[in-house]
């Protein structure tokens, strides 16, 4: 049987405007304007067409990596061939170990899947061993309000009132949290991510702090990101729940955060790819930690992640950001209604995108 292989590998990037309901926030101090998303489509020998995502930040230098080192070496290639991306890691790894590079590599392993799962006729958590479960829930993933207890307690309301029951906040302040669990109620998980806020010595009187307002887990408490030895400590010292992993990649640096025993592992599809994603998961959850992929994503990344809850052994909820988009990617093929979505069962995974979101190339 002849193989089918890579005869073409696009970048598009996508910068799409957004309203959270408050000041933009700013990202590496610069104010974020939209939201934005780099494509990856992969043509094949055959004629099918994979669709992947590749992380956002920075998505000039992934593009570039993607375009001139990622493509030429992906040309030609078997598509079954799941170690492929395992191999460009290792022939490019003096670039580093994450960053643009990896983040490529990323993007081109989900569009290899989708591509792997077309072929098939089947969806990719079919490939991933099937699936355990229809739908999953979501989580409000609010975006930074600097502090702000009135934007946060007036979108905590919004997202409740928009059907959501779980919600997650990215703020460093014990009134930010208070506010939010004053409009919640004692019932409904809140999830605080601090973004890597304070150094080990300043970390435990920040994450006490928060405890009675029994957050599910505190996000990412440690800088720098990779002192998982310091995150250990805390977890321990505190007795708080942790998560950490957004900014990890590669499965030995997961290995590391279980053994610290920290509660929540958060791989991310468009930094790691489905194939290392998928490995992460199922060894930590062997492990006794529970994955919770970090997805707050708009792109074939939303896709790749609800065939990775679909698939894996702990039913969890999936992270979206909580605003209103100039246009919603899969807003009509893959919806989130009232906090929960269906996982999609169409070969590969999913819509692709549809040509409305073109307009918003960057």
């Amino acid at each position: 049987m002849t193989a089918v292989t890579i005869e073409r590998v696009e970048t598009i990037a996508l910068r799409i405007p957004y309203d959270h309901w408050a000041p933009k926030p700013t990202f590496g101090e610069i104010e974020r304007t939209t939201l934005d998303c780099l494509l990856v489509r992969v043509t094949a020998s055959n004629g099918l067409v994979g669709w992947g995502e590749a992380f956002w930040g920075g998505w000039q230098a992934t593009q570039s990596a993607l375009e001139q080192w990622i493509a030429p070496l992906a040309l030609g290639q078997d598509i079954a061939d799941i170690a492929m991306t395992a191999r460009f890691e290792r022939a490019l790894h003096n670039f580093g170990r994450s960053g643009p590079y990896v983040y490529a590599i990323a993007g081109l392993d989900i569009a290899l899947w989708d591509l792997r799962g077309k072929i098939a006729g089947v969806p990719v958590h079919a490939l991933l061993g099937g699936k355990r479960r229809d739908r999953v829930e979501v989580y409000a993933s609010l975006l930074a309000y600097g502090g702000n207890v009135e934007n946060v307690a007036r979108n905590t309301t919004r997202a409740l009132e928009r059907g959501f029951r779980q919600i997650k906040l990215h703020e460093k302040t014990t009134a930010a949290v208070a506010a939010a669990r004053e409009t919640t109620g004692a019932n409904i998980p809140i999830m605080v991510d601090t973004n890597c806020a304070w150094l080990p010595d300043a970390a435990f009187d920040a994450v006490m702090a928060m405890k009675p307002y029994d957050p599910l887990w505190v996000e990412e408490p440690i800088w720098p990101a990779e002192d998982i030895e310091a995150l250990g400590k805390l977890r321990k010292a505190t007795g708080v729940p942790l998560a950490a992993g957004e900014n990890a990649t590669g499965t030995l640096e997961f290995v590391r955060v279980v053994a610290a025993g920290i509660d929540y592992v958060q791989p991310s599809a468009v930094k790691n790819g489905i194939t290392a994603q998928w490995e992460i998961c199922r060894t930590a959850e062997t492990s006794g930690a529970t994955c919770v992929p970090h997805s707050p994503y708009f792109g074939p990344g939303y896709l790749a992640t609800l065939h990775i809850l679909a698939a894996k052994e702990k039913t969890v909820a999936l992270e979206r950001f909580f605003c209103d988009l100039g246009h919603m990617p899969y807003g009509k093929t893959v919806p989130i209604e009232n906090g929960a979505v269906q996982i999609p069962d169409m070969p590969g995974l999913g819509p692709e995108p549809d040509e409305e979101l073109m307009r918003f190339r960057a």
